[in-house]
Formats: C-alpha cells, structure tokens, sequence
C-alpha cells in the first residue's frame, strides 16, 4: 500500500483561492514599484555557495539551504574535514551550490555581472521565492516569497525617502489602517558601539539588540554577556531600550549620547533628514517611527535600516530593508552604494487574511457562467461569451447540459456573481437571462444592460 504523499515542512500548495489572492498582493506591489520607475529583473533560484555564505552573518550562514552535487562532483568530498570534525569544510566540498537566502546578495552578485548593461542609478524590483532553514512557524515559512525593490549607484538619501513611501502606499493600497514604519540608522548603532568602548563587537551588539521585541531587555543583556560585551557597556546601552517621547525627543536625546562620536551623529543626521522629509512630503496612513533598538541582524547593512509591522495582529514584521554602501565590493565592483526594501508577501497575506482586507472584487476572476442547456444553446453562450471577453470580462461555459442545480451549485462554490441562463426564447429575442449570484435578483435584458450589471 503506497503512503499518502505530502510535501517538506515549511512548504506549502497554493490552492486556486489563494493564488487570486496572492497574485492581488503582488500585482499591486508591481504597480507601485513601476510608478517609481524600478525594473523588474529574475536571477536563479540557486547560487554558488561561495556567492552567499559569509553575507548574513553566523547566524543567516547556518539558515542557508545547501544543495547536495551529484555524479562525479561527488568524489571532490574532502572526506578528511568529516573525520577531523571540520564539518564546514566539509560541506563545501560537498555543496558547492546553495538556494538563495534572499534577493538582495544575488541582485548584488548580478549587478556586478551584468554592470555593462546597466545604467545608474540602477532601480530594479524582483518578486521571487527565498529559502531559508528556519524552524516553521506561524508566519515564518521555509519557502516563501519577497518582493524587492533596490537602487544601487546613489548614496542619495532621496531614495531612503522614496522607499519610505512606496511601503506607505503600497500598505494603505492593501487596506491596512494601523501599521508602523520603524526605521534606524546603522551609523547610529556603530556610535553607541563606539562610545561604550566596544567597537569591535558591534556584530554582537547588534545581533543581542534585535531580538528585544523576542526575549525583552533581561535576555538581551544575557546575550550581550554571553557575546563578551562588558557590564560597563551594557550599563552604558541599558537606557537606550527605553528612549520614549516623540522622534525628534528621542533623537535629540542620543545626539547627547553620541555627541563624541561622529559617525553616530553622522547616522543621527542623515535619519533626521529622512524622517522630516517624509513627513513634509505626508504619509496615507504609516506611522513612522525611530527605533534606536532595530538592527535587523544583517551584517551589510551601512545606514537606514527599516522595518515595519502591522500593529493590530500578533505577526512579526511584515516589511524590512537598509542601505549597504558596499555590497557589490564583494563581488569585485566598489563604490556603489545600494538601498533597498523588501515586502513579504507571505506575512502580508497572512495578515489581510486575518483582518479580512482583501476586497471581493479582486478574488473573483470567473465573472460570468453560461448555463449549457443543450448543443444550439451551447454554441449562441459561446459567440456571447467572445463579445464579453473581448470587454475583458472574464467568463465560461458549462461544458455539458447537466441537471441546472449541478450548474448552479458550480457557480456557488466558485463565487461567480453572475449566471446567464439563454433558451430558445432568449435566442429568438436576442436577449439574456441573468441572475445576480448575490442578491438573487434575476432578468431579461439585452447584453449590454448585462454588461451594464456586470460593471456596477
């Protein structure tokens, strides 16, 4: 007896529902990202190893799927690391291709291939799936999409500004109506490093310090102790996690803080600057706020940082991106600096679904069913059906003449909102019968009174 097949943890199939649904969230990501004049671009699922460890800190590296070479590569196993215990190296000799972490080392990886093609300030969007080997949980998949939008070859803080409008716009345009922008500045982090006297450990801190949303500030201080920091430094960063007042109070407050080192005033101007344009410019419905505790734990990230949440549901962040001002050196390619954000779109969709946003609308696609009463009725619903789709409407055709409560329990469980039900009679008159699915309301009118009905 075969066993019932199923599908990795952490994986999941897209039901048709679903996908309508999906595809509303990224077609209105995609019009947003185009009406800022990004260009859509795909690299491959799969990297060379070599492309993407060491790009996400110990932490990411370990959540990177690894792909097993086959055939002859097979006999490169360095068969020695594994009996030494250097299961690292091992691995590399074993995997030399990995499936991507995120969009953001390849795109920088492509940039670097393709710079010839490219004209800068290059803004491109992507929309594809990632993979990372994270523990499943709700909101936190295996394999999930992003949706990307990045600028490399401008250190302009116009773009942090622009960026800041796009998850703005694009989140009200989804229906939410109480979510935040939290953003930061890595300049400012690698100040606070600076003036507790430790430097050197700003991996640590920031790493320690991203995860107070998680384990509050009591584990925060064991994970900075645990990382080596000293009790005079965490002494030091203790008061930061409680900074309060309106952002503008709590920025000039860490300028007194930072005001010896430069490069955490250097972070400190550059966040008022977006943070006050922004705010001239307006904002739908956004709020922004500075958060001197958000790190975001990758280690390429130079200047802003941002994240946002839904503020009315239990999800972590939804959104998230920062600058990095040498990713592509790397690669061999220096001096382009980069920003860039990031929507994801399974979180998303988790939490419009929770809040009941997606509009009714966007998740019909069949508009219109033919009832089949027989051959002759068959063929008059379909030269109908050509004049609807050549308006655009999306509609079928009954493939057979079944019992009318089949047809009609068809259209139910596919949400269709209009029934046309065409006899001899219609056909003599050259009219339609047609049923309102939702509120029952049926007539006899010509087409274009349906076509009428249809758009209302």
């Amino acid at each position: 007896m075969s066993s019932k097949p199923s599908i990795p943890k952490g994986t999941r199939d897209f039901l048709p529902e679903t996908m309508v649904k999906r595809n509303y969230i990224f077609s209105t990501i995609k019009s947003v990202f185009e009406k800022y004049g990004f260009l859509p671009i795909e690299t491959p699922s799969m990297e060379n190893t070599e492309t993407l460890m060491g790009k996400y800190g110990d932490e990411g590296d370990k959540l990177i799927f690894r792909i097993l070479d086959s055939g002859d590569s097979v006999k490169n196993a360095d068969v020695a690391a594994l009996a030494d215990g250097n299961y690292g190296k091992f691995s590399n000799s074993v995997a030399g291709k990995a499936l991507r972490y995120d969009l953001t080392v390849p795109f920088a990886r492509f940039v670097v291939q393709n710079q010839n093609e490219l004209a800068f300030p290059f803004k491109r969007y992507q929309i594809q799936p990632v993979w990372r080997a994270d523990r499943p949980q709700k909101g936190r998949y295996r394999e999930f999409y992003q949706c990307d939008a990045d600028v490399v070859g401008s250190d302009s803080l116009l773009y942090e500004i622009e960026l800041v409008q796009i998850f703005d716009e694009v989140l009200s345009k989804l229906g939410f109506e109480d979510f935040s922008i939290k953003i930061n500045n890595r300049k400012i982090l690698s100040g606070i490093a600076e003036v507790c006297g430790e430097a050197e450990k700003l991996i640590a801190i920031t790493v320690a310090i991203d995860k107070l949303d998680k384990i509050g500030i009591d584990g925060v201080i064991k994970e900075l102790q645990e990382r080596g920091v000293s009790d005079q430094a965490i002494k030091k960063i203790n008061p930061l996690f409680s900074l309060t007042g309106s952002n503008e109070e709590k920025l000039s407050s860490l300028k007194t803080f930072l005001e010896l080192s430069e490069v955490g005033l250097k972070g400190i101007e550059e966040l008022s600057y977006v943070l006050s344009r922004a705010n001239e410019l307006g904002i739908q419905k956004a709020n922004i706020e500075f958060d001197v505790t958000l790190a975001r734990g990758l280690n390429y990230y130079t200047g802003a940082i941002f994240e946002v949440k839904a503020n009315n549901v239990q999800m972590g962040s939804i959104c998230g991106g920062g600058r990095y001002d040498d990713l592509t050196g790397l690669f061999g390619l220096k001096g382009l600096s980069g920003v860039g954000i990031s929507f994801g779109a399974d979180r998303i969709y988790d939490v419009m679904n929770e809040l009941n946003l997606f509009p009714t609308a966007a998740l019909t696609s069949t508009k219109v069913l033919f009832i089949n009463f027989g051959e002759t009725e068959q063929m008059h619903s379909l030269k109908i059906a050509k004049q609807l789709r050549e308006k655009n409407i999306a509609c079928e055709v009954y493939p057979s003449d079944a019992k009318m409560q089949k047809q009609m329990k068809y259209a139910n469980d596919r949400k269709i909102p209009f029934v046309v039900m065409i006899g001899s009679k219609e056909i003599e008159s050259n009219q339609v019968t047609f049923k309102n699915m939702e509120s029952g309301a049926q007539q006899t009118a010509s087409l274009d009174q349906l076509i009428k009905e249809i758009s209302q």
